[in-house]
């Protein structure tokens, strides 16, 4: 098994190999107090569907997260949605994927979080 990157720099940031209050420029309380609540008013997601390259399977795929919220806030936002719509998917890479055409569904479920949301 292959090491992941994320661990890699983890490891560099915890033995102070990288010093992250220098290189963000603020508090390092500030850094963690970020919420997703400051994520919502500054991107706007879009969620679109797609068939091709998945065997005839169908995906809703939603993108377009803000640079500053990391896999780990992605990853629970999906795991929420997933829930709350009874569906399966997964998140990498930045996305959600949701199995099935739930385009409405999930504008509906993500306004209802304050996301701000394009269907396309």
């Amino acid at each position: 098994m292959g090491v992941d990157f994320r661990d890699t720099l983890r490891a560099l940031l915890d033995n102070g190999g990288m010093p992250v209050e220098e290189a963000v420029g603020c508090e390092p309380d500030a850094v963690s107090q970020a919420s997703g609540k400051e994520y919502m008013s500054k991107a706007r997601l879009d969620i679109f569907f797609e068939k091709k390259g998945r065997g005839g399977k169908k995906a809703t795929i939603i993108a377009g997260f803000p640079d500053g919220m990391d896999d780990d806030d992605i990853a629970a936002l999906a795991s929420g949605l997933k829930q709350k719509l009874g569906a399966g998917g997964s998140a990498r890479g930045g996305e959600i994927l949701i199995q099935g055409d739930r385009r409405a569904d999930l504008k509906k479920a993500l306004e209802e979080l304050g996301w701000k949301v394009r269907v396309c």
